[in-house]
């Protein structure tokens, strides 16, 4: 029999790499924030598509309208909150930009792993009629969304809440698993 080599722990940390992400390579990923590329929108700021690595990793950009009264607060708010959390239903953050934009300005962001599936909202009251959940999908997805908020709010070294959770907001991946 042979035995597997375990790795240390120490070590496997320090090969994980921290994604960093120019504003230029997110400009370039979501083909300068078009509105082509837009998925989403919200009291902060928009959502953008964006395609990283030549076509190989799909990211989802959450671009803080800094003009908004709140928005910096909000990013370093999210920046704080999910900086330690990790479950399966909550949408993977993949890194943070904070930036200069082509115009001097500041630009604050958030990336995320794409959910292939859309949202929940889409699937609940699609456009076209070919998505369709069926009961045990629905059922499922539920139950990710309880697994999620209990995690927040009772698993969290700090107790996370999240205000604004509606059937837009919980985002599906490619096994349709529920995400927030």
């Amino acid at each position: 029999q042979k035995k597997r080599k375990e790795k240390d722990p120490a070590s496997n940390f320090s090969e994980k790499k921290i994604l960093e992400l120019s504003y230029q390579t997110l400009y370039k990923a979501s083909d300068g924030f078009s509105s082509a590329n837009m998925i989403g929108i919200g009291s902060f700021g928009s959502v953008y598509k964006g395609i990283l690595d030549g076509g190989e990793t799909l990211i989802a950009i959450k671009v803080f309208n800094l003009m908004r009264r709140g928005a910096f607060k909000s990013f370093l708010a999210e920046c704080e909150a999910l900086r330690n959390i990790r479950h399966r239903n909550l949408v993977k953050v993949l890194t943070a930009c904070s930036s200069v934009d082509y115009q001097g300005n500041d630009f604050k962001a958030l990336v995320y792993e794409f959910m292939v599936n859309g949202s929940l909202e889409e699937w609940l009251h699609p456009l076209v009629e070919t998505r369709n959940l069926n009961i045990l999908q629905r059922l499922n997805i539920a139950i990710d969304v309880a697994c999620a908020l209990d995690y927040l709010h009772h698993r969290c070294e700090t107790q996370i809440v999240h205000c604004d959770l509606k059937p837009s907001n919980v985002l599906l991946d490619k096994e349709l698993t529920g995400c927030v």
